[in-house]
């Protein structure tokens, strides 16, 4: 099977892009702190996958690609999506798990709710693995955290003080989307797999989706699965999220990116990339060649690397001067291509409509 297996960084220069509510015996009653990784060395600020989860999809819908979400729905403690991958964009690659009350009070009150009327019938637990991947984006260094004091004071009176957290880092992640699982839907009796009930099992079939028996599953059309992948690399690129926005803008789309297809899920560039004796990110070229022979055999694309121009500029000129000498990259057998971060992830898009690629998908 193949994978698109992808590293990015995010440039956070005066940022609290994830927090975790009120400090309990700070000095304000309402300081708001960062979410980190407390370890012997220091605090690594991070960001959550659900969290970054959550700005994809939110960018994903506020796009202009015809992404199509799935509607939520409500039960009392618990809520799902509609659960239909054969309809729904994101329950095809984000996953979904969804097993409603069979109490009788539970039915009635969903049969009374009218913004359920186009719902998918669900008679039984259906369950997917997500085919998209995401690490937690965490700080490539441990971070001093400075805390902020601020009051409102607009009004008469004393004014409110309040408090709240924001740090100066790079937050490294790793992403990895199952190209052979995107738009394919399994009826295997196994959690996780079961995607499909029997009303989800005539849909398919009244759509005259393949049938892979072998595999006991339907799958979308090929050049439907594409525009599904195509999408979600146009929202990873135009990636927007993250909290105090208001007080730290800041750009959480990708500053620098590395792309390729890969057989097997494991991920090939999760050590090219770490601090140097600055504490500054540093593209590890010895990693990276090794990477890159090691796994020469595994990489069935090009290498897509995206670097906006202004940020890590000696690390930039360093790498091109590796890949402008015949000898920097000798066991590389793939083509190494470098641009913005958005034309990486177009590029990528590109390559993977042709129809000379169209294995990757297999």
């Amino acid at each position: 099977m193949a994978f698109a297996t992808g590293l990015m960084l995010i440039d956070a220069p005066a940022s609290a892009l994830n927090n975790l509510g009120s400090i309990p015996g700070a000095r304000t009653d309402n300081t708001v702190g960062v979410k980190m990784i407390r370890t012997k060395q220091g605090a690594y600020p991070y960001v959550s996958a659900q969290s970054f989860r959550y700005w994809l999809r939110t960018t994903l819908e506020g796009g202009e690609q015809g992404w199509i979400p799935a509607p939520i729905y409500r039960e009392e403690k618990v809520a799902y999506t509609d659960a239909n991958p054969i309809k729904w964009w994101d329950d095809d690659l984000f996953g979904y798990m969804r097993a409603p009350s069979k109490r009788a009070s539970a039915k009635e009150k969903r049969e009374a709710d009218e913004s359920r009327t186009n719902e998918t019938e669900t008679t039984d637990t259906v369950t997917r693995v997500s085919p998209f991947r995401v690490s937690t984006l965490v700080s490539i260094v441990p971070t001093n955290v400075t805390d902020d004091f601020g009051t409102m004071s607009r009004h008469e009176g004393d004014p409110v003080p309040h408090e709240h957290q924001f740090y100066r880092t790079t937050l490294k992640g790793l992403l990895s989307l199952d190209l052979h699982a995107v738009g394919t839907f399994s009826y295997r009796n196994k959690t996780g797999y079961r995607n499909l009930d029997d009303v989800r099992i005539e849909l398919a079939q009244a759509q005259d989706l393949e049938h892979l028996e072998d595999e006991k599953s339907y799958r979308l059309p090929y050049e439907a699965r594409v525009q599904r992948i195509s999408t979600l690399l146009d929202g990873l690129a135009h990636l927007e999220g993250g909290a105090k926005q208001s007080l730290h803008y800041t750009d959480v789309s990708p500053a620098l990116t590395i792309l390729a297809v890969t057989k097997g899920g494991n991920h090939i560039f999760g050590h090219v990339i770490g601090p140097n004796q600055r504490d500054e990110p540093e593209l590890k070229i010895d990693g990276l060649a090794e990477a890159l022979t090691v796994f020469k055999d595994d990489i069935l694309s090009d290498i897509y690397v995206g670097w906006t121009k202004g940020y890590l500029d000696e690390e930039r000129a360093k790498f091109e001067a590796v890949l402008s000498d015949p000898s920097g990259l000798a066991n590389c057998e793939a083509d190494i291509r470098v641009s913005h971060p958005r034309d990486a992830f177009k590029a990528f898009a590109e390559d993977l409509q042709k129809s000379e690629n169209a294995n990757w998908l297999d």
